[in-house]
């Protein structure tokens, strides 16, 4: 098949495939584990609160699903709540899929400018798809031909991406995290041709082929110790697609999820990665997502906010449109939204990863960015209420949420931007102490308080008449 043929293939099945690209994600989001087993080395206990303190982080999806603009990696498994056009036979549909990285080639790329963006709006960590689970690596593998740098852009100078992404973020102080899919759909390790390809999981009977596992495995570790040793100093290693788990670890409450789970082990030697990683990486957090155990340093509930507060540390991933990578027209959060929800994340204690998809010529849509610096405002006049602080026992009252730190606290009223600027706003439970200076951080002035019937009463100025998403107040 020639060039001329494959584009125009890839070309008249687009529309095609963008027709279920915002197609609800109910069946491959992750759930939050019930159980957490503390880490005990000293090392990743301090980079864990450390990482708590950050708050607020991008999580950036990026592959040759940009291309098309639909759902990333998704579309060519064969579980049944994936729609496709049903004139297409679903291994023609695979092979103009993998073919799609043969016109992925991101000209615009400037990972400053995505640093930039991510700055200005108050985030503090980045979360890169290194590889998602159709096996499309975004660095220069040795142990692979399907990446980045091996197709239309591999002569670009920046063509490695994922180390020139990490790089222009080390440069605005933010932490590093490689997110790394632990199922590579790609890879005739894990979804032999010998046989269909019915779900998530790998397509084989691991315990009559163990050779091909072991293959696998041994494919898994080199890719991981290449990220571990070649792309600078990481902080967290965000391991996605929990149902390659060893067997034993598969209990009620994951067999509750509802996902496909084989009768064999998909154990990929988490032991031996770990201290790879950590011999190379001294102190870096494992989010080995869902796979309860020495692994999981924190938790990674998806699309949700946990109903209550939690103590063990957590991180809420929720995506800024409906989709996590990019998708053409997408419904995107409003800037009140995200902080409304970064506000209750924090106050219930965790952490906040707000997911966005650049297109395939390398840019962030201009909505994204637009909302992004409105969120970035805020948190310059408010983030004392955000950032390095923690929870208490009393967290919200209505829509005011407490937070705390170094002998502050602070309460944040979440308000609507239709409506007027209050005159006052009140709140009970954490109140201020007799004599206590109250401060409306977005002006820094000190404010006039009382207390009546054990509820604070707070005045603000007569002449104040902006309209935030939330006034933020600290008080001892």
């Amino acid at each position: 098949m020639n060039k001329r043929t494959i584009k125009a293939i890839i070309l008249g099945l687009m529309c095609i495939s963008i027709s279920y690209s915002g197609y609800s994600q109910k069946d491959n989001v992750h759930q939050r584990s019930s159980e957490y087993q503390a880490p005990v080395d000293p090392l990743v206990k301090a980079k864990l609160e450390d990482w708590r303190d950050q708050k607020f982080e991008i999580l950036i999806h990026w592959g040759i699903y940009s291309v098309p603009g639909i759902i990333e990696s998704w579309s060519i498994c064969s579980e049944d709540w994936i729609e496709r056009d049903s004139t297409i036979a679903y291994n023609d549909y695979k092979k103009w899929y993998w073919n799609l990285e043969k016109v992925f080639n991101p000209v615009n790329f400037d990972p400053d400018q995505w640093a930039e963006a991510a700055e200005s709006a108050g985030m503090k960590y980045l979360v890169f798809t290194t590889k998602h689970h159709d096996g499309f690596n975004m660095f220069d593998t040795q142990q692979a031909d399907y990446k980045i740098t091996a197709g239309p852009f591999k002569n670009h100078p920046k063509a490695n991406v994922t180390k020139h992404i990490f790089e222009a973020f080390r440069k605005k102080d933010f932490m590093i995290g490689a997110y790394f899919s632990k199922p590579d759909w790609h890879s005739q390790y894990y979804w032999w041709d010998k046989y269909a390809t019915p779900n998530r999981n790998n397509n084989y009977d691991i315990n009559r082929y163990p050779w091909r596992w072991n293959k696998f495995k041994e494919f898994t570790f080199n890719q991981l110790n290449e990220l571990m040793t070649d792309y600078g100093s990481i902080d967290v290693l965000w391991l996605d697609g929990g149902w390659v788990r060893p067997k034993e670890t598969v209990n009620d409450e994951v067999r509750a999820w509802g996902a496909p789970i084989p009768e064999w082990s998909q154990d990929i030697d988490m032991d031996k990665i770990a201290a790879m990683a950590r011999e190379a990486q001294p102190g870096i957090i494992f989010a080995d997502r869902t796979v309860h155990g020495p692994y999981e340093n924190y938790q990674t509930p998806e699309r949700k906010i946990p109903d209550e507060k939690l103590e063990d540390p957590w991180e809420s991933c929720l995506p800024l449109g409906d989709n996590w990578g990019y998708v053409p027209n997408d419904n995107f959060k409003t800037s009140e939204e995200v902080i409304h929800n970064l506000v209750e994340v924090v106050a219930k204690g965790g952490n906040m990863l707000l997911g966005i998809g650049p297109k395939s010529d390398g840019t962030f849509p201009l909505d994204a960015v637009a909302v992004l610096e409105e969120i970035g405002e805020w948190l310059e006049k408010n983030g004392e209420a955000i950032y390095s602080t923690r929870t208490l026992g009393y967290y919200k009252y209505g829509t005011t949420y407490f937070t705390q730190k170094e002998g502050k606290k602070y309460a944040i009223v979440l308000v609507k931007k239709e409506k007027e600027a209050p005159k006052m706003v009140s709140w009970k439970g954490n109140l201020p102490k007799k004599g206590s200076k109250l401060t409306l951080l977005e002006t820094g002035e000190v404010l006039k308080w009382q207390i009546k019937n054990n509820e604070v009463i707070v005045h603000l100025p007569p002449d104040y008449e902006q309209v935030t998403p939330a006034l933020a107040f600290s008080f001892n």
